[in-house]
């Protein structure tokens, strides 16, 4: 059974439509990921998904019971608020210590607990962000843009970051990327996005697929150095290593 299943959706905004007869779903523990130009409606969808966006037509069946976990684009902190990171990770609904040290150490950032959120860098922010949304124990993680923003290096680590989280927890991951080289070879599956389904399916066949190179070209083809979709010792050591450098940069 599918965590989530999105039926022949439609969104408008006014007179605008952002999204026409897109379909797709996400089974346990897989990671799929959206691609697609800007303004493809790549937000609107996860929004959709969340209940943020109401559907102009078409339905969105959500498996029973389902826990999302949410990381936004961005989120803006006004540095004149006093609040620490885990106090953040209280919000909303009071999470207790234990829980919230436990997501802290899952992202790779139990030091950061005292420290004051303004005073985070970007790659820090997004663990943080990322912690939060493990906090409520989720089934389903949505990520918009997980690591815009963050340098090349940060970017390895978050992915890395991501796909151990996956491991270790057993949740599903979907996650818009403009990382082309990065989703092909982190994703089970890819979705390419532009105003509807352009073409989804293996990272292989996307990749290859008319519509894909239409919108992308062939220049991202096979490019899969940064980050490699396994899981062995190799794969947990170079996640250590990048998750490391990372810090040291930070």
């Amino acid at each position: 059974m599918s965590l989530i299943d999105v039926d022949h959706l439609s969104v408008s905004y006014g007179a605008t439509r952002v999204l026409r007869d897109v379909s797709l779903h996400v089974a346990p523990g897989e990671i799929v990921t959206i691609v697609g130009p800007n303004g493809s409606g790549k937000t609107t969808l996860l929004r959709a998904i969340v209940g943020a966006v109401a559907p102009t037509s078409g339905r969105i069946t959500r498996a029973p019971g389902l826990v999302i976990g949410y990381l936004p684009q961005r989120l803006h902190v006004d540095p004149t608020l006093p609040i620490t990171v885990e106090r953040f990770l209280r919000l909303p609904r009071g999470a207790s210590r234990a829980e919230i040290a436990a997501a802290l150490a899952r992202s790779g950032v139990s030091h950061l607990s005292g420290r004051q959120m303004s005073e985070l860098s970007g790659g820090q922010l997004q663990r943080v962000l990322l912690a939060r949304a493990l906090v409520a124990k989720p089934d389903l993680l949505l990520l918009d843009e997980p690591t815009a923003g963050l340098d090349q290096p940060g970017s390895a680590a978050f992915y890395e970051l991501i796909d151990a989280v996956r491991r270790e927890t057993g949740c599903a991951v979907l996650m818009i990327s403009h990382e082309l080289h990065v989703v092909m070879a982190a994703s089970d599956r890819v979705v390419c996005l532009n105003g509807h389904v352009c073409c989804q399916g293996t990272p292989e066949a996307v990749s290859s697929a008319p519509e894909y190179r239409a919108l992308f070209g062939t220049g991202t083809h096979g490019a899969l150095a940064l980050y490699r979709h396994e899981h062995d010792h190799s794969h947990d050591h170079a996640q250590d290593e990048a998750l490391e450098t990372t810090e040291a940069a930070e």
